[in-house]
């Protein structure tokens, strides 16, 4: 094991969904891979479990999860457990509980705890109908459609106060569509981005859940890595929005994106069948306004969607390849021993 890089104790929640996924990873190349905790209800994975802790820990379990902060000495929690949007739908109670009472558990247990900082994910669900939708500002007014959205929300004003009251720094993002070539879709109404290019790349066809013409923000997973990791470490002097920040990368439409893809897979076909999703999407901004963050603490980002798609290709490429390699092989070791049987 690598020796550490830091004297943080970082625990994460949620870290077998997408953002957990490969912010895990980067949190243990960052900070040393000792450091950093990953925890979920899920089964453990074992790029999760080969370089560092994994604990099973539902945050709803406000006991479960105070303990692992005090026997681990947890300075630094990152909350990333929840229901996202287009799930949260079809169990809205659920979704108010598991959002909610996750990250009211988390802020008590960092204030009882000394925690140093917590990182909480807000999205850009908290705005809707009556927000902006171009150019969308930093303070526009919240309208959220979803369960999801009006737990983002309020979930916002929650950190606020358990920053004025108890002086807990709380660091949050308002992310908006993330595309990874590491974890699959988790549920949300922007995951046609994701799903598309594995159904590019395997089959060569995709229908969209989405019109051609639904313009969305959206975010290569390596920027918002980048940004989350950033904002963490921005002195909070320079921090003016404890709420949450507005973030950017880029904005584009299921038409657009496929044109790209069609440029790197020949004959790529998509087709369009928009469902429940199409609702909520119609409610949001097209492009956000992200000068607070620039303005504060330096953001920008380094993905646009050429940029985006050309390593999406390619990484899924390589991991498609070396799944194919692995199959042959295990096939050839049950043919093996068939053979000498």
């Amino acid at each position: 094991m690598e020796q550490s890089k830091t004297n943080k104790i970082i625990l994460v929640t949620g870290a077998c969904g997408q953002i957990g996924t490969e912010l895990v990873k980067f949190l243990r190349q960052v900070n040393g891979s000792e450091c950093v905790i990953a925890s979920d209800i899920k089964p453990e994975t074992y790029d999760l479990l080969k370089e560092g802790q994994y604990k099973f820990l539902d945050v709803l379990d406000i006991v479960s999860l105070e303990k692992i902060v005090k026997n681990c000495g947890v300075t630094h929690i990152y909350h990333l457990a929840a229901i996202l949007s287009a799930n949260g739908e079809q169990r809205p109670l659920q979704t108010w509980d598991v959002n909610m009472t996750s990250l009211l558990n988390v802020l008590e247990v960092a204030r009882l705890n000394n925690v140093e900082q917590v990182f909480w994910p807000s999205s850009i669900a908290v705005f809707g109908q009556a927000s902006p939708k171009n150019n969308c500002s930093q303070l526009a007014i919240h309208d959220p459609s979803t369960v999801y959205g009006i737990s983002k929300s309020a979930g916002e004003y929650w950190c606020r106060y358990y920053y004025e009251q108890y002086g807990l720094d709380i660091r949050s993002l308002r992310y908006p569509g993330l595309i990874s070539h590491s974890a699959e879709a988790g549920g949300g109404t922007t995951d046609y981005a994701v799903a598309i290019f594995h159904k590019a790349i395997t089959e060569g066809a995709y229908e969209c859940f989405l019109n051609e013409h639904t313009n969305l923000p959206m975010m290569y997973m390596e920027d918002a890595l980048r940004a989350t990791v950033e904002l963490m470490e921005a002195s909070l002097e320079g921090i003016s929005k404890i709420t949450s920040y507005n973030i950017a990368g880029m904005s584009f439409t299921p038409f657009e994106l496929a044109t790209e893809i069609s440029t790197y897979i020949d004959d790529f076909l998509i087709t369009y069948k928009p469902d429940h999703r199409q609702r909520i999407a119609d409610s949001w901004p097209y492009i956000i306004d992200d000068n607070q963050a620039k303005q504060d603490w330096g953001w920008t980002p380094q993905y646009n969607i050429s940029t985006m798609t050309v390593d999406m290709i390619d990484k899924l490429n390589r991991i498609y390849s070396t799944r194919a390699n692995e199959n042959r092989s295990q096939l050839n070791i049950a043919s093996n021993k068939l053979e000498s049987s």
